[in-house]
């Protein structure tokens, strides 16, 4: 042992400590840069802010047109405004159909009153205690902001304070008078809420993730996808949110053998919930549909999707949902004799408010699981047992 080296091992320069220093940064930068690279953040954060209420979904169509285009090998818009597009697949005898919603929960103007606050319908279901004043925008014959209202709290009874205010409460406010909104607004303009996409964590925030997410993960499946067992038919489907309009009119035509829905579903994985009611949890993978209140997954289904993901060791969850359903019905339901159908679900924090928030990985997740399923659907016994 030198002298000096009490301990038997060798100093270490501060030169030493500095490389030890920048590799760790390389490795926290490296961590975040594949992070970012999951999934495409620009691409998600506009088809998500713009808008589309339930019938008026010609934006986000105008936006799918243009991202689809040499992904497929047709492209068709039905009278309704649904986009199928087609991609071959190896085999032609059978068809698999699959349904991502392009329509948001919005209102729709039905009264203008004296003094210029517009009241209104919802096209959808919304959580009305989370309006309060919350901007939103107003579609007329231009796009105008206005701001939700309700009585005020110092002016509330006892009893009101402790009632949640309901939706037929709630006002707009334009911040003009009657003259001056009837400009540009009219009974039976659409409303959508105002929320731009942020990062938070390794998470996207943001309005209308349901169901933009699933839009972004079918564009994002048809220009990943190389090989799919069968004929693939991408449906981006309207009115969804007021009962499965789109997706049931879509089915019809393609009479698919298979079928996946494409939605989100509740992370109530926060403060106060217990384990039971959680559903799904952010982080903790994609979903397996196993039911909600409009459609039992075709049990089949539910199995070769368990599979799949664990061969491609993608992270997954099973989902039962209580309440609320979506576009996977209309496709099991609206082919004769029925598709084997089911769903991939996108966990999702404060569905159906002002703002929605899920998981990069579990996007990522999805994507990857729809892929494989596309791609091993001929490989799986569909028989009865």
């Amino acid at each position: 042992m030198k002298a000096g080296d009490s301990c038997g091992c060798k100093h270490r320069s501060s030169e030493f400590y500095l490389q030890e220093l920048y590799r760790d940064l390389f490795r926290i930068y490296l961590g975040k840069v594949l992070r970012d690279m999951s999934i495409n953040v620009k691409l998600l954060k506009q088809i998500c802010e713009v808008p589309g209420a339930p019938g008026r979904e010609q934006l986000v169509r105008e936006l799918v047109m243009k991202q689809v285009k040499g992904h497929v090998d047709s492209i068709d818009i039905d009278n309704m405004g649904n986009i199928t597009v087609v991609k071959k697949g190896k085999k032609s005898d059978r068809k698999v159909m699959i349904a991502a919603h392009m329509d948001e929960i919005g209102f729709m103007v039905n009264h203008i009153d004296e003094k210029g606050f517009l009241r209104f319908v919802p096209l959808g279901g919304f959580d009305p205690k989370t309006l309060t004043a919350q901007r939103v925008i107003v579609h007329g014959k231009k796009d105008l902001i206005g701001v939700m209202g309700c009585k005020p709290i110092h002016v509330m009874s006892a009893s009101e304070r402790e009632k949640v205010v309901p939706l037929t409460d709630y006002f707009i406010d334009m911040g003009m008078t009657k003259k001056e909104v009837e400009k540009y607004i009219s009974v039976g303009d659409v409303v959508t809420r105002e929320r731009e996409l942020i990062e938070m964590g390794n998470c996207v925030n943001c309005k209308s993730l349901d169901n933009r997410l699933s839009v972004f993960i079918l564009l994002e499946t048809l220009r990943e996808l190389k090989n799919p067992a069968y004929d693939v038919y991408g449906v981006f489907t309207v009115q969804e949110e007021v009962g499965i309009r789109g997706a049931s009119v879509a089915a019809l035509a393609i009479q698919p053998d298979f079928g996946f829905g494409l939605d989100i579903t509740i992370a109530y994985d926060v403060p106060g919930a217990k384990a039971h009611e959680m559903i799904t949890e952010l982080g903790k993978g994609t979903a397996i549909k196993i039911m909600d209140s409009s459609v039992i997954s075709d049990y089949r289904m539910v199995e070769f999707m368990k599979k799949t993901a664990d061969k491609h060791k993608i992270k997954w969850q099973p989902e039962i949902l209580p309440a609320g359903g979506t576009d996977t019905a209309g496709i099991q339901r609206m082919t004769a004799g029925g598709a084997i159908s089911g769903c991939i679900s996108i966990p999702c924090r404060h569905v159906h408010q002002v703002i929605e928030m899920s998981d990069k990985d579990d996007i990522r997740g999805s994507i990857d699981l729809l892929k494989g399923c596309l791609t091993d659907l001929d490989k799986h016994d569909w028989s009865f047992k």
